[in-house]
């Protein structure tokens, strides 16, 4: 083949995408899609709900964002660091702690090896009240 490579080509982010990640790193919490859009259309972004959904479905797909299920079900965003981490997150306000946990990777590992199980992953948040509430 010439001229061309193997792997599939590199797509640049679209203005959505941009806006939509230019959003989540101006907030430390986590947010909804619905609050993300209700931001964006305040700061004059005509874009849309339903792009909105599918920016934060491609970002968390690569592994730009972290998603938790509140209480009701409802998947809230936020940009996280790249390493490995857990979350501490407070019922009450929403506060969200980054932590580390090598406990628990370990406790991971040898769970997945004692079943059988290999290129595991797994995702922890510990909620409970923070004691500011």
């Amino acid at each position: 083949m010439t001229g061309q490579s193997a792997g599939a080509p590199t797509r640049r982010p679209t203005r959505q995408q941009l806006a939509v990640a230019a959003a989540l790193g101006q907030t430390e919490d986590f947010v909804s899609a619905q609050q993300l859009h209700a931001r964006l259309r305040g700061d004059g972004n005509p874009i849309g709900l339903a792009t909105v959904y599918r920016c934060l479905a491609a970002l968390a797909a690569v592994g730009r964002l972290d998603v938790l299920r509140t209480d009701d079900g409802e998947a809230v965003y936020r940009q996280c660091s790249t390493d490995h981490h857990h979350h501490l997150v407070c019922r009450i306000c929403g506060r969200t702690v980054e932590v580390a946990g090598p406990t628990v990777e370990s406790w991971a590992e040898s769970v997945a090896r004692e079943h059988g199980f290999r290129d595991v992953r797994h995702t922890i948040e510990i909620v409970g009240t923070c004691a500011t509430c």
